[in-house]
């Protein structure tokens, strides 16, 4: 047998008005909050979320859309954000689009229907390339890439800094012939991008990059070409972890030493980058920090509808390990 609020009221001793604002968190008393929640306990009752979501304006759930949960950097900001969703009482609905617009778009018309109360939200480049024409109807926090300036709140680094922080950390050493592999996929890749053949210019070298989809294979697969070409460089970065791996794992598939014979350095500290070889020199972005600081604007967000639109840059660290090192350093 199905229970119900009247159930609840009449073990309680109260009307059903009663449990109801108890229900929804509203003003009761002690005394009353505690009968309520014991005869709750005692029969049982489970809320019937759909009518609730109904009577409501939203769900008290949190959406969460990103481009690969098997990106670690995704897994990690997914973490961050469900900790402190449920900090607040809230939940996390996590959609992962692997980069497809015609699966986003279905998550996004499943999030309008949920009439979930806020958006976390890595868009595809075509997605992002038409945000400021697109109605939520809740609050919208753009992560790690922004879309266009000022049409929705987000949370990212400075790109194109830190790419050059990469480019002006492998020149220090020595490296010349620089080449750079970048998703193909996300504004954040391009961002990256012009920030590596901004300080290839500056420092008045040639820009060798290419676009490729953001996995291990396609790196993997594209410095074999290379290697099979003789168009070994001098050093490679990357724009994720994921083409990090696949340079990686090319490198010694041809026998390579790194930094001896080719320098390597990417996006993102992950554990396994500080594990292998003589250590991947990486760009540090802070994730959690990043996933804490949406949820933030969410909450801003509902309190202040009118708010003027944020976009928060967080700082990002370069941390320098063995595989950008020097040649003449190297030794044996």
């Amino acid at each position: 047998m199905t229970v119900g609020i009247k159930d609840v009221a009449r073990v309680a001793g109260v009307s059903p008005a009663t449990v109801s604002r108890v229900l929804g968190n509203g003003p009761v008393s002690d005394d009353l909050r505690q009968k309520v929640e014991a005869a709750i306990k005692a029969t049982q009752y489970r809320p019937n979320l759909a009518a609730r979501r109904l009577r409501s304006q939203h769900s008290r759930t949190i959406g969460l859309i990103v481009s690969d949960i098997r990106n670690p950097f995704f897994t990690t900001l997914s973490r961050a954000v469900e900790d402190a969703a449920y900090g607040a009482d809230m939940r996390v609905v996590l959609c992962n689009t692997d980069e497809n617009p015609a699966r986003e778009a279905m998550y996004l018309r499943m999030m309008q229907e949920e009439r979930i109360t806020g958006l976390i939200y890595a868009p595809t480049r075509t997605t992002a390339e038409r945000l400021g024409r697109m109605e939520f109807g809740f609050p919208v926090v753009l992560v790690d890439r922004a879309g266009p300036l000022g049409m929705h709140d987000a949370v990212t680094i400075d790109n194109p800094l830190a790419a050059g922080l990469l480019v002006d950390h492998l020149v220090s050493q020595g490296h010349r012939r620089i080449a750079g592999l970048f998703g193909n996929t996300s504004s954040t890749a391009v961002l990256r991008h012009d920030g590596y053949a901004a300080a290839m210019a500056r420092h008045g070298l040639e820009a060798d990059a290419c676009f490729l989809p953001p996995t291990a294979e396609a790196a993997e697969s594209e410095l074999t070409r290379r290697l099979e070409a003789g168009e070994r460089p001098d050093a490679v970065m990357v724009s994720n972890s994921l083409l990090l791996l696949g340079l990686y794992r090319a490198a010694r598939r041809a026998g390579l030493e790194t930094p001896r014979d080719i320098a390597i350095a990417g996006f993102d500290n992950e554990t396994w980058t500080e594990l292998v070889g003589p250590g991947l020199t990486v760009i540090e972005q802070p994730v959690a920090e990043i996933g804490r600081a949406a949820m933030d604007l969410v909450f801003e967000r509902l309190r202040t509808p009118e708010m003027a639109r944020r976009q928060v840059v967080l700082a990002a660290r370069l941390v320098v390990r063995g595989s950008s090192a020097a040649r003449d350093t190297v030794c044996g």
